[in-house]
């Protein structure tokens, strides 16, 4: 389940999720100035490790929007999405590093269960262009991308609080 929202997508273990918390003082920019700057940062870092890495929507593609990311202009492999509460937004993204097979399997099921056209063929993972690239890789250029900070640090308040949070909020068996 994806906090952003959008539509049906699917991703596992192989896959790295970007998000960026963005507070009162930066969430009131443009939504679309918001998706570009994050498709800009994917596909810079993914050009910087050797991928054919392009911004837009492929004809056909699972969760379309003008702000993918694909390989080579035939493979999505990014996707990014948005949630906006008062004072606060979240943009998040998907890089499918791996499994592009099992996740297009778990996709044509999915959009035919919701009755929904699209073309298999443009979903798929980095390691069908780029076999030798690592989650480990792609994480690297991101961050170096974002000028070597880290994706995301909790201090020892914020995590002790989390825990301390999750039961509340955790779905029945979760936990």
């Amino acid at each position: 389940m994806r906090l952003a929202g959008g539509q049906a997508a699917a991703y596992d273990e192989t896959s790295l999720v970007v998000e960026q918390f963005l507070g009162p003082d930066d969430a009131g920019t443009d939504l679309h100035e918001r998706f570009a700057d994050m498709t800009t940062l994917l596909a810079d870092a993914l050009s910087e490790l050797g991928v054919d890495a392009r911004v837009g929507e492929l004809p056909g593609e699972y969760c379309p929007g003008e702000h993918s990311v694909n390989s080579r202009g035939t493979l999505k492999v990014a996707g990014a999405a948005q949630r906006i509460v008062r004072g606060a937004a979240m943009v998040s993204a998907v890089v499918v590093v791996g499994h592009g097979a099992a996740i297009r399997d778990v996709l044509v099921d999915v959009y035919a269960a919701l009755g929904r056209d699209w073309r298999p063929e443009t979903a798929g993972s980095l390691d069908e262009h780029h076999p030798e690239l690592t989650i480990d890789d792609v994480e690297g250029a991101i961050v170096g991308g974002l000028g070597g900070t880290a994706l995301w640090q909790l201090d020892e308040a914020t995590e002790a609080l989390a825990g301390e949070l999750l039961p509340r909020h955790a779905v029945a068996g979760d936990v």
